[in-house]
Order: structure tokens, then sequence, then C-alpha cells
């Protein structure tokens, strides 16, 4: 009997064992940020150069990711960069399939009702461009014209806050914003809207192929996005950006990808 009982014991303490360390493997659920991984990935249209893109080699590049690597070496994380559709790009945050969206995400009230924020760490405009041999000059040209913008963005956003009262014929979406200026070298849209940083690089990459009117569609910030749930994660972010603005690395990074 006494056997029995020892026997059955031991069972106990072997089941509770199994059962503690599976519970440990799975602390944090989704969030590959947890204490034991040690890592978070990034979420990221890798077709948005300067900010997140591949070179030729296929290797993820760009301002943003050279921020994130830099921002996980200070805090003790490794980092991981995941291509992800930007249309349904919040919802694979906070669906758990990444843990950060570090891509030129524009800070909007409607976002931050649904994921939380870093302050923001550049500022940019939307912008309009045009064909290099267009003789479009105002946005009150694109009367009845075709405009390109990504699906998803901010660039979305405002076009189709203007579209009525310009006139404007047609807006095509765009799956990135590297199609959309494609077809617009080809003639087969008129314009692309578009965050400034995008339109420069492209800009300075492309000679005369494109030209950007004077008039901008408004000002944005930037912020690194993050799920409201994971808060001290954050915070841990923010002050990392905060330090690397401070001792002058930020400037450094920014200097090598839109010069001075």
């Amino acid at each position: 009997m006494r056997k029995s009982i020892l026997t059955i014991l031991m069972f106990l303490v072997v089941l509770v064992g199994i059962t503690g360390c599976g519970s440990e493997n799975l602390k944090g659920g989704n969030n590959s940020h947890s204490e034991e991984t040690k890592k978070f990935v990034v979420g990221l249209d890798d077709n948005f150069p300067p900010m997140g893109f591949r070179s030729e080699s296929g290797e993820i590049i760009g301002f943003d990711i050279d921020l994130a690597k830099e921002a996980a070496k200070r805090i003790g994380y490794e980092v991981e960069f995941k291509a992800v559709d930007w249309d349904g790009v919040l919802l694979s945050l906070n669906n758990g399939d990444i843990d950060v969206i570090w891509n030129g995400l524009t800070i909007t009230e409607e976002r931050k009702e649904k994921i939380g924020f870093t302050d923001e760490y550049l500022v940019n405009n939307q912008i309009i461009v045009v064909s290099g041999e267009s003789e479009i000059t105002t946005k009150g040209e694109l009367k009845d014209m075709i405009i390109g913008v990504q699906m998803g963005s901010s660039s979305q956003t405002v076009i189709e806050n203007i579209k009525d009262e310009i006139g404007i014929g047609e807006i095509k979406k765009y799956s990135n914003n590297v199609d959309a200026l494609l077809d617009l070298k080809a003639g087969r849209i008129q314009g692309v809207v578009v965050d400034e940083v995008v339109g420069r690089y492209y800009m300075v990459k492309n000679g005369g192929s494109y030209r950007i009117l004077e008039e901008t569609l408004g000002g944005e910030s930037y912020g690194v996005g993050f799920r409201k749930s994971d808060s001290d994660f954050g915070e841990e972010l923010n002050e990392v950006l905060i330090e690397m603005k401070e001792d002058g690395t930020f400037d450094k990074i920014k200097e090598m990808w839109f010069g001075k």
C-alpha cells in the first residue's frame, strides 16, 4: 500500500513539473519580446525605401531598420524583421504576429485608439509626385486625373478627404509605393500622393523622372507602434529613442539615409 501511495506521489510530482515547464515556455503568449526569448519582431512593408526595403541581395535595410537594430542592442534584445501586408499591419500587431510597427508609421487619432505609440521621432509631409515631364504645378490641376496611393497608408486618407474638393477622377490603390511610382513613370497615372521621405528618396535615385509639387497636403509625425498591453515595453523603446537623440546616434543614422 505504501509503495502504491509513493508511486502515485512521484507521478504527481513529475506531472506538476512538466506542467510548470510548459507554462514557463508559453509565458507572454505570442509576445516574442518576453523575458525568456529576449527578442522582438518588427513588422514592416519591405518595399518602403528609405525607411525599410530589400537590398539587391534580399537583405532588409533602411533608416528605420538601423534605428531598430541600435535600440535593440541598447536594451539587450535581438530583433527580427518581418514583412507584412501594410493594409492589415495593425491587425498583425494586435494578433501577436509582430511586436512593433517600425516603418514610417504615422501617428493618427484613429490608430491611437487601437495601438500605443512612442513619442514622434521624425516629422514628415504628404506630397504629390508627378512625372518629370508633367505640366501640373498645383493640386487643383489634378481634376479628373488618376492618382495613385499605397493602400492602408495615411496618403490614402489624405487624398480621399480632398478627392471631391479637387474633383479627382480616380484614386488607384497599390500594395506599395514603388508600384505606384512605376505606373506614374509609365504614364498610366498622373500623380502619386506619398510620404515626403519616400518621394525625395526616389527623386535622388531617378534623376528627372519625377517632380514634387511645392504644395504639400499637410504634415504628420512618425512613431513606433506597439500593443497597448505592452506599454512597459513601449516606454522602454521610447526612452532609448530619446537617449539616441541626445547622444547624437539618431542624427548619424539619419544623415546616412537622408544626407545633411
